[in-house]
């Protein structure tokens, strides 16, 4: 989307994200993906929305008749309505139990290729109900701005249409734009629309992800954090997706799920008090390792597709990555058993990243074993190397021979190699065992058919090196400490990357006409040029500002002020013109005089000034020295503390600077007299 060329300033930056003003051009608006589409992704989103209705109405049945129960004195009634609720208590626990089942139908989002991968966890889109903001938009624009809101009806369309499309974006980059685009617009709306005295009376309705409670607040932030949450979970079915047998596939899918971290730890650094768990503090901790933990993989499974599986050092990287990947899947494990995650949780999520942990703890001795037993022995240049490489393989140093002859001899190799095939056993029958506790994975043939092979090559390769005359008791192998050779990166999102103009850019620049300023009613005000010229002193661009007002001349006898701001030359709108533009419209005006549109933002008189005029303007000391204040603004804090959703982002402010309430004092390098 290219910037415009004519009428609008420079882009704005706030937080990295590039907001321009002027009018759109040349640009097409992204759609989401077909609703109707039947696509085995586009059912469960079907089925997850139905579901959501669904809970959303046994919930409001549950607290009436809980209103109820408490309200009525009558016996019978209350043995009435305890009975309705233990029945819609049962069909509460019913649909919950069908979601998450649906939000563990992680075989959905995986790749269609043939190659045989474990399953990665994705995450379902929060869902939201669809949204009016035709009316109190309109409403706002006439109350605030003074302008007929009929006359933006195409702008609000506009808007409602590009939220209509981010509730189904494509599982690809053009989803992940619209849904960019859509958050980076909303920084428009918070600007033009959210003032902090006041709400919209909008109420911003979604879904949890994996509960379906269903939740709504008047803070544009929730619909900022829900926009946020399912931008880290479209990256999530995105890395899912991707086919892991190949090197592209496999840096696709890294970058996927660092970004998936990125959006979900920004969210949890920026939104506090969410109202909906899937968006809360340990919620957020929980899903950041739970990405982190996915690249690790997908990290290792770079590792056996570009290291030679034949060189010992190398099957030694293997082992530690596999223990690198155990130990992020077991801090993911802990992370899901703490209190206030546990019971939200699905219990498939928690089994499968159980399942995990045990099962690259297996993998990490499997190629212990096998570094040991099918490598030959170092030569003497090798050796050195590989006394290094040994030294911090394991976490205590296993017991028997020296390191050196441990090595070199293949008798003692293959001693250790065993004891390592015994503990991956071991830990494969663990991860099989903990797999057929879970119904829903025990459904996921995928994963079935990974740890049955594993387990198999392990058995395979004992028997292998199992000797009938083995009559030493094999050792406990001491665990691999876990070390890996790209650390996962939590990229945070990028803003600037989908560049947004602002659909009510008509109503005028930001640092004048935003919800947050307050201006008196628009005056007209129709001027003579004298001999001196009209007696006003121009500043600054988009609106030009009036900095001064010489006493006696013909714009104060005509009523203009200092700090009033010209919107309308001649009936010519001016809130975007440049200051050059403004002065040769006054510039082109004959002896019948101009009309000038002008506006004062409340606020902006300083009562001394006039009394200062006079002799500031005699001395031609001084400057006018002022901020233009553009940034995000807060949002506006609710009386409640159960619908406080606060955004924390510091606010920046631009270099541009206009007018900001200081008195005039003398003609600076870039003002003018008229």
């Amino acid at each position: 989307m290219m910037p415009p060329e004519e009428e609008s300033p420079d882009g704005d930056r706030d937080g990295g994200l590039v907001l321009l003003h002027g009018p759109k051009s040349g640009s097409t608006r992204k759609q989401g993906c077909d609703p109707f589409a039947q696509t085995q992704r586009s059912k469960l989103q079907h089925r997850r929305a139905r579901i959501n209705q669904q809970i959303n109405k046994e919930m409001r049945m549950r607290a009436g008749a809980e209103n109820l129960f408490r309200a009525t004195s009558n016996h019978k009634v209350k043995e009435t309505v305890a009975l309705e609720l233990s029945y819609v208590n049962s069909n509460l626990q019913l649909l919950k139990e069908e979601l998450e089942e649906l939000n563990s139908s992680v075989d959905v989002y995986q790749n269609e290729s043939e190659s045989i991968s474990v399953p990665m966890i994705p995450l379902g889109l929060k869902e939201t109900k669809e949204l009016d903001l035709l009316v109190p938009l309109k409403d706002f624009i006439s109350e605030h701005y003074g302008e007929e809101g009929v006359l933006y009806e195409k702008e609000i369309k506009e808007f409602m249409e590009l939220r209509q499309a981010m509730r189904t974006p494509s599982r690809n980059e053009a989803g992940l734009e619209l849904l960019m685009e859509y958050y980076n617009q909303l920084y428009f709306l918070d600007s033009r629309f959210f003032p902090p005295t006041k709400t919209l009376g909008v109420f911003f309705h979604w879904y949890d992800s994996l509960t379906g409670v269903p939740s709504h607040q008047r803070a544009l932030a929730f619909e900022k954090g829900s926009v946020l949450f399912n931008l880290g979970a479209l990256h999530t079915q995105i890395g899912a997706r991707q086919d892991r047998a190949s090197l592209p596939g496999l840096n696709q899918a890294i970058d996927a799920f660092q970004k998936a971290a990125g959006a979900f730890n920004y969210l949890k650094e920026n939104f506090s008090n969410a109202p909906s768990l899937d968006m809360s503090a340990a919620s957020l901790t929980m899903l950041v390792r739970l990405m982190v933990a996915q690249v690790q993989e997908c990290v290792f499974e770079k590792m056996t597709l570009l290291r030679a599986q034949n060189d010992f050092l190398a099957r030694l990287q293997l082992a530690q990555e596999a223990a690198r990947v155990e130990d992020v899947y077991s801090l993911v494990h802990q992370t899901m058993s703490q209190p206030h995650v546990k019971d939200y949780v699905p219990f498939s999520w928690t089994t499968m990243v159980q399942v995990k942990s045990e099962h690259f703890k297996a993998l990490s001795h499997y190629f212990a074993a096998i570094a040991l037993c099918d490598c030959p022995a170092p030569s003497d240049a090798e050796l050195l190397e590989q006394e290094k490489a040994f030294l911090q393989f394991h976490v205590t140093m296993p017991e028997g021979p020296s390191l050196r002859v441990l090595l070199q001899d293949p008798e003692e190799r293959r001693k250790l190699g065993k004891a390592h095939l015994k503990k991956a056993i071991m830990k494969h029958e663990e991860a099989m065992r903990i797999h057929g506790l879970c119904k829903i994975l025990r459904k996921m043939d995928i994963l079935q058919e990974v740890l049955s092979f594993a387990h198999k090559r392990s058995l395979s390769k004992y028997s292998e090196i199992d000797h009938e005359e083995d009559f030493f008791e094999t050792g406990e192998a001491p665990d691999i400490h876990p070390k890996t050779h790209q650390k996962p990166e939590i990229k945070s999102p990028n803003f600037s990357q989908v560049k947004v103009t602002d659909l009510f850019h008509r109503l005028g620049p930001l640092s004048v006409f935003s919800a947050k300023n307050k201006w008196y009613p628009a005056r007209r005000v129709h001027l003579m040029r004298g001999e001196n010229g009209f007696g006003f002193t121009l500043r600054g661009d988009s609106p030009v500002l009036i900095a001064g007002v010489i006493p006696g001349g013909c714009a104060a006898e005509a009523g203009l002020k200092e700090g009033d701001y010209i919107i309308s030359v001649n009936g010519k709108d001016c809130k975007w013109s440049k200051h050059a533009e403004v002065v040769q419209l006054l510039k082109s005006t004959g002896k019948e005089g101009v009309d000038i549109g002008v506006i004062t933002l409340q606020g902006s008189e300083c009562p001394k000034a006039v009394d200062r005029k006079a002799a500031v303007m005699s001395s031609g000391s001084g400057m006018l020295k002022s901020n233009k204040e553009n940034s995000r603004k807060s949002l506006m804090n609710s009386k409640s503390a159960s619908t406080l959703l606060v955004w924390s982002k510091k606010s920046k402010r631009s270099k541009k600077s206009t007018y900001s309430g200081v008195p005039f004092t003398a003609v600076g390098d870039n003002e003018a007299m008229y």
